[in-house]
């Protein structure tokens, strides 16, 4: 049973819900009237690596961060394990080996946004859907395929942690973070059951973090990769 925490109408039309006890946090992103973008590296080349640091670079440019949340995986770095398109350019290349951990869980996905607006796909996927993508991140798993679960979720799984995610609902992009550790099936669950996504890519956990000064959040204690940025 999901009900609603907060709701602002701001710029940033945001949305804070979750189970009666708190579980998640939504913020909703209407991509056909913010600007939402994703961000890796400052002028210098060197990787921004946490959100507040978004924020004050932003801030020099005169411009505000209005909502920020990690996005996708990285290396020790700071760069991206896999496709990263900032701006129209790609930066890092769709990344369809095998290996260990979540990101190449297949099938992983990749969440993107054009001029139409924001899709979450499977990676294998994306080349047919490379035409005007403006913006994408690649991450793993798919939570969500067609409205499954990922076959590899399993519900009895001990494995807990703080995770993040996100949705598209057809111009919203639907950012989820956990308040508490949760299992990787109770947030693919998360995303079917109470916010009726078909597809939905896990983005990262244990680092999750976000950007909110509407709702009073700059998580700034793990060094990030990529990430997503509301900008004003």
């Amino acid at each position: 049973m999901v009900r609603t925490l907060l709701a602002l109408v701001l710029a940033l039309t945001s949305l804070a819900c979750g189970a009666a006890d708190g579980t998640f946090t939504v913020v909703r992103v209407d991509t056909a009237s913010q600007h939402l973008r994703l961000f890796w590296r400052d002028d210098h080349g060197k990787p921004l690596r946490r959100l507040d640091r978004l924020a004050s670079w932003l801030k020099r440019q005169s411009k505000t961060l209005a909502f920020g949340m990690n996005a996708g995986m990285y290396h020790a770095d700071g760069g991206p394990v896999g496709l990263l398109v900032i701006a129209g350019q790609e930066l890092a290349p769709l990344n369809l080996a095998s290996g260990d951990g979540n990101f190449f869980l297949k099938p992983n996905g990749v969440f993107l946004l054009t001029a139409n607006g924001p899709k979450v796909v499977d990676a294998v996927d994306y080349p047919a859907s490379r035409e005007g993508v403006l913006f994408a991140t690649q991450s793993g798993p798919l939570l969500l395929k067609d409205g499954q679960v990922h076959p590899a979720l399993s519900a009895n799984s001990a494995s807990r942690y703080i995770r993040n995610g996100v949705c598209a609902l057809g111009s919203q992009a639907l950012f989820v973070i956990s308040e508490r550790p949760v299992t990787l099936h109770e947030f693919a669950s998360f995303f079917r059951d109470e916010l009726h996504c078909r597809e939905a890519l896990y983005l990262d956990g244990a680092v999750s973090s976000l950007y909110s000064p509407t709702l009073k959040r700059n998580d700034r204690s793990s060094k990030l990769g990529p990430l997503f940025g509301v900008v004003e």
